[in-house]
């Protein structure tokens, strides 16, 4: 007589921006093939289109979306309504495990729902801190927030496991994975290789810009909005003054952002203002550019992988492994900074390959399977 087989365990993974699915779609993938698991994904839709976009390439069919975007909404309207609809997905679906990922407002809620029902917590990318509550703001209280109850901490580091376990997180919960965000890059790239047509977008500028180094450019944090922002307008403004540079600069779809770089920088013969890319195209992008300029914690991650340099135009990093690696530098949002630490690079090589061929501490391109066999062991 056999026994009974195991238990389908049922995990809910919550998430509502383009950069949580992009870290959480090599998960999703996983939990599908995987006959231990019982999978379902909830978007918040706290960003829409970009968030739309992954989903699409990544083949990810949401079994709950809330569809919360709203234009200008405020935090405190977003997150009540994250809780309130996030918690009616949890009451319905019952699951054994949810899974978020990061510091984002759908993370926070989606987390704090769940404990409200007594439901473990797994927090992919746990443990990353700057130190500052209002640098990254509000993504470093989010991170606090759900570090505080999570009962499976992911962290992608040492660096962020030894900051969780100085906070008297129980270090039988934290675990080191890697950043799934490697996974996903090696999935896109591979995939790109596959089909060149998902990221053939970007062959015109590659066209008009051959001969120049491209500096690839995104800007979207909120405590870089009003002088923050015009200052990094500016100094784009100035290093597209240089005969053999070109700036390709998806511009984010927040009015604070927009405005500011189409006044400072629409017209310009060395600047390409376009829209979000999806993500194979952003691949594309790292890939093609000489350097990055950008406020982004994820491409302090991802450009390492490609061996790009990356000037972070940020007062503090959550991720200080970047810059001890060297594949980072801090450079605030002083202009004339920008672009000194820009054009030592691009004049440099050895500053420039000394960053270039720095090691990148994201992680091997296994987080996700680490993070399976924790969800079943647990």
């Amino acid at each position: 007589m056999t026994g009974a087989a195991p238990r389908t365990i049922k995990v809910l993974t919550v998430f509502g921006t383009r950069p949580e699915a992009i870290k959480l779609f090599p998960l999703v993938h996983a939990l599908e093939v995987d006959s231990r698991f019982e999978g379902r994904v909830c978007v918040s839709g706290q960003h829409r289109g970009m968030l739309d976009q992954v989903l699409e390439i990544a083949g990810v069919e949401s079994d709950h979306d809330l569809d919360l975007m709203q234009p200008d909404q405020t935090l405190d309207a977003l997150t009540a309504n994250l809780l309130t609809g996030i918690g009616r997905v949890l009451d319905a679906e019952k699951p054994d495990w949810v899974v978020v990922q990061g510091d984002t407002a759908t993370a926070m809620a989606g987390a704090l729902a769940a404990y409200y029902r007594k439901i473990p917590v797994a927090h992919v990318e746990a443990g990353l801190r700057s130190g500052n509550i209002h640098h990254p703001w509000p993504e470093e209280v989010n991170r606090k927030i759900v570090g505080a109850f999570a009962a499976l901490h992911l962290a992608p580091t040492e660096t962020a496991a030894a900051a969780l376990r100085r906070e008297n997180v129980d270090p039988a919960t934290i675990h080191v994975t890697g950043n799934t965000v490697i996974d996903a890059l090696h999935w896109v790239t591979a995939k790109i290789a596959s089909e060149p047509g998902l990221a053939a977008g970007l062959a015109a500028l590659e066209e008009r810009f051959a001969g120049k180094r491209i500096i690839g450019m995104t800007t979207h944090r909120r405590e870089n909005f009003g002088e923050g922002m015009e200052a990094i307008a500016h100094a784009a403004r100035r290093l597209a003054m240089r005969d053999d540079v070109a700036v390709i600069f998806p511009v984010h779809l927040n009015p604070n952002v927009r405005a500011v770089m189409n006044h400072a920088l629409a017209g310009l013969g060395n600047v390409a203002l376009i829209e979000p890319l999806d993500y194979p195209h952003f691949a594309r992008l790292l890939d093609i550019s000489t350097l990055m300029l950008s406020d982004s914690g994820g491409v302090q991650e991802e450009a390492p992988a490609l061996g790009k340099p990356v000037l972070v135009m940020r007062e503090t990093t959550e991720r200080p492994e970047g810059v001890e690696a060297g594949t980072a530098k801090l450079v605030g949002t002083d202009a004339d900074r920008i672009v000194e630490e820009a054009t030592r690079l691009l004049d440099d090589p050895a500053a420039y390959n000394a960053m270039a061929r720095a090691h990148n501490p994201f992680g091997d391109g296994k987080a996700t399977a680490r993070i399976v066999e924790l969800l079943a062991a647990n």
